[in-house]
């Protein structure tokens, strides 16, 4: 099973919960999120059929959402690969997944799709979009990526600029009532930028997801701290879908495809050698209380105070 190899750190009773597979539909009490990780390459039709397995194991096991990671689709191995296999929102690959969300009546969040911008006969350029897919097989929520990751790191051999090919995205987007919680979106580097997910939570987000391909190098260094950061400033859950392993001979990614809790533990994580998904039961309550018991957003100041500085 997929599930059992990735599940770890976490409670007895919750690995009984994956042992015992036939009474699967029971043994939940509150809503189930699957957060998967996978090894995409430039094959989209092998990508698919991996998701594909992976979301039906999912619904099987009791969940009513399923997170996929950015990347999804595809990963490229050069600028012009990744360009040429880019589609929009009403080409074959969306279609492919509402028709399973609706045969499966299951949420899908899917994590960073290539879609062609709105200029694309004339400038070749695509958004980085995070898309929302309901049971019924509706989008009901399209973000687009707004931090782009251009960075070098010659020491760590690392070197991406995402601008050379992306649109950044105009503005985030209000946060997703779903059958796991209200969700607020964002995309892989976007985990670096506070600001993003404090103004998620303002907007009543109580789940967080950052659909990710982090490199190897820095995901090493950050991933975690940065999840746990996000979920311990915000007290909000955080699921953050992961690519693994070798995509291509020019690139690999970090795994571990982590759920954390509002209070910064993690819940689960899947390693950082082969895909898989680890299952959640998302308890609001602990969103609630953890809010109620550190009333950290009615201590925040406001916007002004955090600007004096500035205007000094």
């Amino acid at each position: 099973m997929l599930t059992s190899r990735c599940i770890v750190g976490i409670t007895a009773l919750y690995l009984r919960r994956q042992i015992k597979l036939q009474n699967r539909m029971s043994t939940f009490t509150r809503p189930v999120a699957a957060v998967c990780q996978v090894t995409a390459t430039p094959d989209k039709q092998a990508n698919f059929s991996a998701c594909k397995k992976l979301v039906e194991e999912a619904k099987t096991q009791g969940a009513s959402m399923v997170f996929l990671p950015e990347g999804f689709d595809y990963i490229g191995s050069s600028r012009e690969e990744t360009l040429s296999l880019s589609e929009s929102l009403k080409g074959d690959i969306i279609s492919q997944y509402t028709q399973l969300a609706r045969k499966l009546e299951v949420w899908l969040s899917l994590g960073g799709f290539h879609e062609r911008g709105p200029d694309w006969e004339s400038d070749r350029r695509i958004y980085n979009s995070h898309i929302i897919i309901n049971d019924k097989g509706d989008i009901v929520s399209v973000y687009r990526k707004s931090h782009l990751f251009d960075v070098e790191l010659p020491e760590k051999g690392v070197s991406l600029k995402e601008s050379a090919f992306t649109i950044p995205g105009p503005s985030l987007v209000p946060p997703v009532q779903t059958p796991v919680g209200k969700v607020g979106l964002g995309i892989c580097y976007d985990l670096r930028f506070p600001e993003l997910s404090l103004a998620l939570q303002r907007t009543g987000a109580e789940i967080l997801t950052y659909p990710s391909a982090f490199t190897v190098a820095t995901g090493a260094a950050h991933w975690e701290v940065l999840l746990r950061a996000r979920a311990i400033e915000t007290q909000c859950f955080v699921l953050a879908a992961a690519q693994v392993g070798q995509h291509h001979e020019k690139r690999s990614s970090y795994g571990h495809a982590l759920a954390v809790d509002p209070w910064g533990e993690v819940l689960g994580d899947c390693g950082g050698e082969k895909p898989g998904m680890v299952l959640v039961e998302v308890d609001l309550e602990k969103v609630k209380s953890t809010r109620r018991n550190m009333p950290v957003q009615q201590h925040r100041r406001d916007t002004k105070f955090y600007q004096s500085l500035e205007e000094s």
